[in-house]
């Protein structure tokens, strides 16, 4: 495990951020919120399913917070939704090829950066 300072850690959030939005990151997609990332990642490291409803219980957030940022998430195929056959009422979030890529890549980016720390 890795024992690094806050100070430390707060540098390599930036660095991680910057390269994201510097478009040197995982398929250069600048223009993501700390919201959008922390959906993103939700749903890629937590175990699906995954419904709008359980996302925004999850993050403390309303279901409209979360239909916006899957808009934009959707918009650039880094995940998909359907309505669930079995309750309507529910949407269920899938994963996308190109977004399980991104999320490895920046998986990398993060283990790079935190190497420089060393």
């Amino acid at each position: 495990m890795l024992a690094i300072r806050p100070q430390q850690a707060l540098n390599l959030l930036n660095a991680v951020a910057l390269d994201v939005v510097r478009e040197k990151g995982p398929q250069g997609h600048p223009d993501f919120t700390f919201r959008q990332l922390s959906i993103l990642l939700t749903i890629y490291l937590e175990r699906p399913p995954h419904t709008v409803r359980a996302i925004a219980a999850r993050l403390g957030v309303t279901k409209p917070v979360i239909t916006r940022a899957l808009d934009s998430l959707g918009a650039i195929d880094l995940v998909t939704r359907r309505r669930d056959e079995a309750d309507r009422r529910n949407v269920i979030v899938q994963r996308t090829v190109k977004g399980a890529l991104f999320v490895e890549q920046l998986g990398d980016l993060v283990v790079e950066r935190a190497k420089e720390l060393a």
